[in-house]
Formats: structure tokens, sequence, C-alpha cells
């Protein structure tokens, strides 16, 4: 029975400690060094193209929330930055895994 408390225990830990984003992009200067998790083309080029006009180093995070993706940044990523990755981010290119339909 201890073995069964264990097991839950290690789960529900897993669950909520370990961080799980659907993207992460690694920059260095503006370029993309590390990237992992599913990045839209169009997303891609567009953070490229930001990165060229003003290097930056930082790294980006996309989690997926029932209201849809959520967009987190490091704190070496400057605010002006941050607000024209928001503007261009893709948010139908993250989908929600509900099972609502829109009509």
């Amino acid at each position: 029975m201890l073995y069964v408390i264990i097991i839950a225990a290690l789960v529900v830990f897993w669950l909520v400690a370990v961080d799980r984003p659907v993207l992460k992009v690694c920059f260095r200067q503006g370029h993309i060094v590390k990237t992992k998790g599913h990045f839209p083309a169009k997303f891609q080029h567009n953070l490229l193209e930001i990165g060229d006009q003003t290097p930056f180093d930082g790294e980006i995070k996309v989690y997926q929330l029932r209201t849809g993706p959520k967009l987190v940044f490091s704190k070496q990523v400057p605010k002006k930055i941050q607000q024209r990755i928001r503007n261009v981010f893709p948010h139908q290119g993250f989908k929600s895994k509900s099972g609502k339909k829109a009509s």
C-alpha cells in the first residue's frame, strides 16, 4: 500500500513541478540558438526579422492553457521586443486541444 502512495506522490510532483512548454526558443544576439517544440514557419520568420532589426538575448516559452496559448519571456528580453513578438504571435497556430467546436 505504501508503494501506491509513493507512486501517486511522484506523479503529482511531476505534474506540478515539471516545466512543460509547447514551444521553447532561445535567442543570442537576435539569432535563434535552440528550439524545442512546435514552431510555425511564419512565426519563426517573424522572430528572425525582429532579431535582425534589434538584436537581443533571452528565451521565449509558449504554454498551452485552456483559454489558449500563453507567451512567457525571460527577463533579458526588453519590453518593446516583447510587444513586437506578441503582435506577430500566431494564436491560430497554437490551437487548444479542448473538445469545443467553433460554429
